[in-house]
């Protein structure tokens, strides 16, 4: 079932924080000890080595690490109040994270929260300091030695206007630390960071084809709080971080820190107004800090917007001016209330956490038909209406796990959507046939490589299905999947029951009544069997790899040992280690309904089967298991072109057979779980 909260502009900030550290100590704990000791904290999670800087690289020689006490003389956590202006960017290009970092001076409760002011370089002072990022639904406490990267006494990478203020410095450590290393944040989406500050939902417009309504949108973000970001595309590589002629940087993230309207000339002129993380280098068209539109603006209003300008590089634009030569603006909201409305809504969130492992869960995209149904799916039942309308407004928010933290692995982030389709069944996994002639509803716009895909949709009352996928199949990922909705909805995971109907074997037929296929099957068994008249295990191995070659639809290479052990488990009712004709004939009888079963999958006669057609094999034989299992099967048994062939493919469904039987005959109350000792789990465990 999923995880049922309630999400609210508060609701971040009520959580308990998570300590991080692999000793499992807190910040307070550690602080403590460092005072008694004497002793200045050194962080063993994130030592100040060349490792914590680059993956791919090596460091240069005269990059030293320095506590800020070694840096100036009077270091100081925060000097007066954390402000954008606190924030310039280094030698790494994070912009992205500055970005945010500027954005979130903006709102000081949430500052508050991610920046805690329990700390500085004062009385408690043990070179330790600490910091909160909210990651895939919980918030984390990050704590970092003072350490940081410098050259000359200089930091190298972010730092103050002011030399002797560290709150950023720091918390850009503790970032890198939560991923890895600094290497880890070159090149990323504000929207990344914004919703790692807050734990909001993000939405992202173009403003080449935005709403008509864009600046109130923004406005109206800006008032509640929301966090804003903006940048100019690129068409190459090449053009990353490059100046323009009027002083605007392209592939460059920056933040959007003001919206105005002011009176010029009679008219009233939209503005907005923006950071550059640098620092410096600001736009120099109309409305920037010197030109000549503000000499028409009354006094009053221009000493309060403009706020005494300098090159601190953030600067204003007309709107129009802002749409032509930006092209993405990112908002990360603080609740997933409509920017388009006046109402402020109280949303329920349904939380899953899934993966997509090759061979089993990993099925592509909608392009990709024989393996798309095999993606994970999600039931999602809308009950009721808005108050304001027939319809259900939905926020659906698909994040990609860890893959900051796992670039050093050669792994970027993958490219990932989803599709929302009615769904009139009750059926556990809706099957390849239900995505061929059933088109989608809804579904995101595009398949981006960004860490988060997030929609809005207003939907009619029903039952619908979710299918979050990445681009290509057979690409594995981890991922978390928020559903917002204004009513309470009903959400589960698809996919998830484990049960089988195993119906009881038919009984053997009598000797005289034995087809001519039974016969044949006898005497080669006489043949083989001693005077007990039953098989031992290699004898089965022979019997079967012989009865098996004259069957030219099956190609394989023999059963392997291991298979008939299983075989003979599953049959041997009394339990001799051997199997008995009669025993034998139930079990081909079996094989011969799991060889058609195979066949039916194995179109092309290769002798095997895909291992993403494995549930529907499993199903038709009478057994349902969840993706969770699925994934072990496939990881177990698969190649690595995921396919598996005939003998792999018996030993599994054999064995599976066998552990539902055993399990069931324990199960004397049929309620899905048994209690055993260690002695009765050993014996049936040994005999599967």
């Amino acid at each position: 079932m999923p995880l049922q909260s309630t999400l609210s502009g508060r609701s971040s900030n009520s959580s308990q924080a998570v300590n991080t550290q692999a000793d499992g100590k807190s910040f307070e704990q550690l602080r403590q000890e460092c005072l008694q000791k004497g002793v200045l904290f050194e962080d063993p999670d994130f030592p100040a080595v060349g490792a914590s800087l680059f993956y791919s690289q090596t460091v240069p020689v005269n990059i030293e690490w320095k506590r800020p006490k070694e840096i100036c003389d009077n270091p100081k956590f925060i000097v007066g109040d954390a402000n954008r202006t606190d924030i310039c960017q280094g030698q790494l290009g994070d912009c992205w994270l500055l970005a945010a970092i500027a954005s979130l001076t903006l709102k000081k409760d949430t500052l508050a929260r991610v920046v805690p002011h329990d700390q500085d370089f004062d009385r408690r002072y043990a070179g330790i300091f600490h910091f909160q990022f909210w990651q895939h639904n919980q918030w984390l406490d990050v704590v970092v030695d003072d350490r940081l990267p410098a050259v000359r006494d200089q930091l190298i990478l972010v730092h103050s206007a002011s030399n002797n203020e560290f709150w950023s410095a720091l918390l850009e450590k503790a970032y890198a630390k939560l991923h890895g290393s600094y290497e880890s944040l070159k090149g990323g989406s504000t929207m990344e960071a914004m919703e790692d500050f807050t734990g909001g939902v993000g939405e992202m417009y173009e403003t080449k084809n935005a709403p008509n309504n864009l600046f109130p949108i923004m406005k109206k973000a800006l008032d509640r709080g929301s966090m804003m970001g903006c940048s100019i595309d690129i068409s190459s590589s090449a053009e990353s971080e490059a100046k323009t002629t009027t002083g605007l940087v392209k592939g460059h993230a920056y933040s959007i820190t003001g919206v105005e309207e002011v009176n010029y000339r009679g008219q009233k002129v939209q503005l907005i107004r923006i950071r550059n993380p640098w620092g410096q280098v600001e736009w120099n068209g109309p409305w920037s800090d010197k030109s000549r539109e503000w000499n028409y603006v009354d006094k009053a209003e221009k000493d309060r917007i403009l706020q005494n300008s300098e090159e601190d590089g953030e600067f204003w634009m007309e709107f129009e001016d802002f749409k032509r030569n930006y092209d993405k603006v990112e908002i990360c909201n603080m609740t997933p209330d409509s920017l388009t409305d006046d109402s402020k809504r109280h949303w329920e969130v349904s939380m899953f956490q899934g993966n997509w492992i090759r061979g089993s869960t990993a099925g592509g995209c909608r392009n990709f038909i024989d393996t798309f149904w095999t993606n994970p799916q999600y039931k999602l039942e809308l009950e009721d209406a808005d108050d304001e309308d027939d319809q259900c407004s939905v926020v659906i928010a698909l994040m990609q796990k860890n893959r900051r933290k796992m670039r050093k692995e050669g792994l970027d982030m993958e490219t990932i959507g989803f599709a929302v389709y009615e769904a009139s069944t009750d059926e556990d996994q809706q099957g390849k046939d239900f995505f061929r002639y059933n088109a989608s509803k809804a579904r995101s716009r595009t398949y981006v490589n960004m860490r988060e895909v997030s929609e809005r949709f207003t939907l009619p009352p029903g039952k619908y299905l979710l299918v979050p996928t990445t681009f290509q199949p057979h690409h594995e990922a981890d991922f978390l999947i928020r559903i917002f909705s204004e009513k309470k909805a009903a959400a589960l995971e698809m996919g998830s029951n484990v049960d089988a109907d195993l119906p009881d074997p038919p009984m053997p037929s009598d000797p005289e009544d034995e087809s001519d296929e039974e016969k044949g099957l006898r005497r080669l068994f006489e043949q083989l069997a001693g005077d007990d008249e039953a098989i031992s295990v290699n004898e089965l191995q022979q019997m079967l790899n012989g009865v098996l070659s004259r069957r030219k639809e099956i190609k394989f290479d023999g059963l392997s040992l291991s298979t008939c052990h299983s075989i003979i488990n599953l049959m041997d009712v009394d339990n001799t280690g051997k199997l008995e004709f009669q025993e034998f004939k139930v079990f081909w009888e079996k094989m011969k309904k799991w060889i058609m079963l195979f066949l039916s999958f194995d179109t092309d006669r290769s002798g095997k089967m895909s291992s993403y057609e494995l549930r529907i094999a499993l199903k038709a034989a009478g057994m349902h298991l969840n993706n969770k299992l699925l994934q072990l099967i496939g990881l177990r048994f698969a190649d690595d072109k995921y396919d598996i062939d005939f003998d792999d493919y018996l030993t599994c469904i054999v064995r599976l057979e066998n552990m539902f039987r055993v399990f069931q005959a324990v199960d004397k109350f049929q309620r899905g779980r048994v209690k055993m000792n260690m002695m009765q789990f050993l014996m049936l465990s040994m005999n599967v």
